[in-house]
């Protein structure tokens, strides 16, 4: 199993951080590159929908899994 990393990125002009399993953070690279956005805009967006009582890296692993069980090319 891949060791989880913490990165950090600046969404709506403040820092935070958020900690993903490598194959998750490249799918949400992949997924990003396809849908010609930044891989900060995709965090934002996806900071922005999630239930507030939920953290943002569980956030970030249930979009990537999500977009895997529609089928949703990477």
């Amino acid at each position: 199993m891949s060791p989880v990393e913490k990165r950090s990125v600046t969404i709506r002009g403040h820092r935070t951080s958020y900690s993903l399993e490598k194959p998750f953070y490249d799918d949400l690279v992949a997924i990003a590159a396809t849908r010609k956005l930044t891989l900060a805009a995709l965090v934002a967006e996806v900071d922005e929908t999630r239930p507030r009582d939920t953290n943002l890296s569980s956030a970030l692993r249930l979009y990537v899994l999500e977009r895997a069980k529609r089928g949703t090319s990477l």
